[in-house]
């Protein structure tokens, strides 16, 4: 029995891609739309916890990993007790009451 040496060549794509069937993406599937919809609440989510500051009524506003929100003209505004995906809720007091707060996510506006 002889050996025999083979020589393989592997192809290399120029553009990069990895994995790729050559299919086109629907982007108008409902699939995608629902991706795009979840890196939307990851992304708005991962800057609200990150403390990217965010505008309410012409004020800015961040949070801080403690658990609440401040102003940087007032200091502390409100505590946080819940995080989720979309929804935050928090309170403070005001005038002896407890006054409960909820940012909407999807909609607060950042600042860069």
């Amino acid at each position: 029995m002889n050996k025999v040496a083979i020589e393989v060549k592997k192809e290399v794509k120029v553009d990069g891609r990895t994995n790729n069937t050559g299919r086109p993406v629907n982007k108008k599937s409902n699939r995608q739309a629902r991706l795009a919809k979840q890196a939307f609440y990851n992304d708005v989510n991962n800057k609200f916890v990150s403390g990217v500051k965010f505008e309410i009524n012409n004020s800015v506003y961040a949070y801080d990993s403690k658990g609440y929100i401040y102003n940087d003209l007032t200091g502390h505004v409100c505590n946080v007790n819940y995080i989720g995906r979309t929804k935050v809720q928090g309170f403070t007091f005001v005038l002896g009451k407890q006054v409960k707060v909820e940012l909407n996510l999807k909609t607060l506006q950042f600042v860069k």
